[in-house]
Order: C-alpha cells, then sequence, then structure tokens
C-alpha cells in the first residue's frame, strides 16, 4: 500500500519549529514544541492506550524478539513499557502518525523524509520509591548502533500536562554534542539491564572529557504539546510524586537515508535490534529498516511527495 501525505494547513505550518527553533535543537540536543495535538487527539491517544492495555490487538508480532519490551499484568506495578505499539494497534497509529509530528522532526533533523522507528508505550505509577520509574542517564544511538544514521530523533508524548512532580524527562544540555570515551560493549544493552551507577558515572567521566558541565533540563510539557532530543543527548527520569500515573509514548523517528549497518562487538558477533527478527530484507540480504510494516513513513518533502 502507498502512502501519501497531505499538505500542512496554514495553521499546522505556523506550528512548525522556526529557524532559531532549529538552531536551538542543534546546540542543545532537544526541543520543546507548539501544541501538535488537540485535546480530542490527546483523549483519544489516552483511550485507544486504555483498550491497548485492556488486550484489544489489531495485530501481534510474528516473532518476539530477544529484547522485546512489553508489560503484561503479570509483572505488576512497575513502569511499563510496551514496543511496537503503533503496529499492534491502528488507533495508536492512526494519531502517531500524524504528518505535523513528522514535518517536525523532518525540520529538526534537517531531512526530507521522516520515518517510525520505534514507539513504546510507558506508563510510570504513581507509586514512591518504586525502583524501576527511576530512568538512568543514558542516550538512545546506543541501542541503535546498527543504525547509519546519527540524525535519529526521539518525540516524547505525554498524554497530560506533565512536569517534574510526574518525573518527566530531563535532557542534559548540550549532551549530543560532546565526544564519547569509555564505552564499551555494554552500551548497547538496555538502561534496565545496566549498573545505574556505572551510568551515573559514564555522565559524569563524558562530560568531564569534554570540558563541560552537566546541565539537566526537565522538559515541562503541557497536554497536545511533546519533546524532541537528538539520538546522543543524554536523558533520564526521576520518581513519579504526583499521585497520578505519568502516561507517555516515546516515538523514537528515523529520517529517510537511516539504513542497517554491521556493528562488531568484542565478541566477533554483530549489534542487532528488535527490527532484525522482523522486517523484510533488502536485495543485499540485511534488515530493512524502511519496512513500510514496522517502519512507516509519516513525512515526506513536498516535491518528493509530488514526484
Amino acid at each position: 500500500m502507498t502512502t501519501t501525505h497531505p499538505t500542512l494547513t496554514a495553521e499546522e505550518e505556523s506550528l512548525l519549529p522556526s529557524a532559531e527553533d532549529v538552531r536551538h535543537y542543534a546546540e542543545h540536543g532537544w526541543y520543546l514544541t507548539k501544541k501538535l495535538f488537540t485535546d480530542a487527539e490527546v483523549d483519544a491517544l489516552t483511550a485507544a492506550t486504555d483498550r491497548y492495555y485492556d488486550g484489544e490487538r489489531d495485530r501481534t508480532l510474528p516473532v518476539r524478539p530477544p529484547k522485546l519490551a512489553y508489560w503484561d499484568p503479570s509483572k505488576g506495578p512497575v513502569q511499563r513499557h510496551n514496543d511496537y505499539v503503533h503496529y499492534e494497534h491502528d488507533g495508536i497509529a492512526a494519531i502517531l502518525r500524524k504528518p505535523l509530528i513528522g514535518a517536525v522532526a523532518a525540520r529538526l533533523a534537517q531531512a526530507d523524509e521522516i520515518r517510525i522507528f520505534q514507539s513504546t508505550l510507558i506508563y510510570k505509577p504513581p507509586i514512591s520509591g518504586e525502583p524501576s520509574n527511576i530512568v538512568p542517564w543514558h542516550f538512545d544511538k546506543h541501542y541503535w548502533s546498527s543504525s547509519s544514521s546519527e540524525r535519529m530523533l526521539t518525540a516524547f508524548i505525554p498524554f497530560h500536562d506533565c512536569g517534574e512532580e510526574m518525573g518527566t524527562i530531563t535532557m542534559v544540555d548540550g549532551s549530543h554534542r560532546w565526544s564519547e570515551i569509555g564505552a564499551d560493549d555494554t552500551v548497547v544493552r538496555h538502561f534496565a539491564d545496566r549498573d545505574r551507577d556505572q551510568l551515573e558515572e559514564m555522565l559524569a567521566e563524558n562530560a568531564a572529557h569534554n570540558g563541560a558541565q552537566i546541565r539537566k533540563i526537565p522538559m515541562v510539557i503541557p497536554k497536545g504539546h511533546m519533546s524532541f532530543h537528538h539520538c546522543r543527548t543524554y536523558h533520564g527520569s526521576g520518581a513519579n510524586v504526583s499521585g497520578r500515573p505519568r502516561r507517555a509514548i516515546s516515538l523514537h523517528l528515523q529520517d529517510g537515508d537511516n539504513a542497517h549497518r554491521e556493528f562488531p562487538l568484542s565478541d566477533g558477533t554483530l549489534a542487532a535490534y528488535n527490527h532484525d527478527v522482523l522486517v523484510r530484507r533488502t536485495p543485499e540480504g540485511r534488515p530493512d529498516y524502511a519496512d513500510p510494516d514496522y517502519c512507516p513513513v509519516i513525512w515526506r518533502e513536498r516535491a518528493q511527495q509530488e514526484g
């Protein structure tokens, strides 16, 4: 099926990042948007995820990838992470594929095309002292070592006003421009499988190596707005002390040039991503990160759309 992308309305055009916003993103590694979703769209997204948690699926993954995040009730009242919600649930996908989100990402990444890379539904329960609610410092590109692009980025989309008391996502300002030291093969493992003290130490060592101060910026995000961050921006989040669940989706996005690459590890194996057991193969036999079933295009520049 061929996906077409309508042009933006004049109102949507007014919501795109300005040239100054794009410069800010390039310098700081993060961006807070204007109101990209109406209240009705956010409420529809919330309702769709309620149905997802109740077990509603339009399809399920044909195989279970080795590092899949997939909360179910048997795991209890921990922080929930569920990957591939854009694939499994059409109601969620319809909202996440809004062209305006792709247009914002394209402008920030300075790309002609934006595809979904991954979508993770997140529920941070209001439980004091729950260790899974603390997300240690990390950056996403470590987990995407099999991706060729350095322009990948993530939209963090809360379903409500989201501030510090809810444990909002927090960026380390400008850290995407740091040169990296002290990395080894363990960095390709998800933060949930890493030692938190080691991750804190890695952040401090890399800041010192770059002669940089660690400046942590909590993203205070009103309902309908979202934050974007570069794939090399260190980020994390704290406890939810609000008394209400913090609900959100992390929508990971790739530019049109991104493709699978071989990234050798010290044990002789190659870095892998969950897509690698799901997506179709390229003519060269590699995983195709442009497979429209899993990585649909949500934005192409108009000249490409008409071509």
